[in-house]
């Protein structure tokens, strides 16, 4: 066989290897976040910082903290590629009859980028994070 069989051999089994890797779910913005003990710590400090903003404190006050920070660890860690899986209602029927607007959407956004500015998380991960939970807007804010 000749040396350029093998070149063509070598190239085609790259490139199915790329075929099967980007076909495989994108983890690593979970690994970002420093996995499902990162995201714990991360929703510690952003449950914390809902309970005393003063623009979102009256939505958590009587909510079961414990409960909320574990659905919000399981929600982060489906929503960065990671192995868990959210339980319970979606996120329009979890909302619904709270009347949340586009200005306690933002403020919660913002409190979120403080929680992980804190926790050193880098701009960029902060980024894709965000940008796959901004689909969450439209099924969330509810009153104008």
């Amino acid at each position: 066989m000749t040396a350029s069989f093998f070149r063509w051999l070598a190239t085609a089994a790259l490139c199915l290897a790329g075929t099967v890797n980007a076909q495989s779910p994108d983890d690593t913005l979970y690994h970002q976040l420093g996995e499902k003990p990162g995201l714990a710590v991360l929703m510690d400090d952003f449950v914390a910082r809902l309970l005393t903003d003063p623009r979102l404190a009256p939505f958590f006050k009587d909510v079961d903290q414990a409960h909320l920070k574990k659905q919000l660890v399981d929600q982060f860690c489906e929503v960065s590629g990671g192995p868990c899986k959210l339980v319970g209602p979606d996120m329009k029927t979890a909302h619904a009859g709270i009347d949340v607007t586009k200005r306690d959407f933002n403020a919660l956004v913002e409190v979120l980028q403080q929680s992980m500015d804190a926790r050193g998380i880098a701009f960029s991960t902060q980024n894709r994070l965000l940008a796959r939970l901004a689909p969450m807007h439209r099924e969330i804010v509810n009153t104008p």
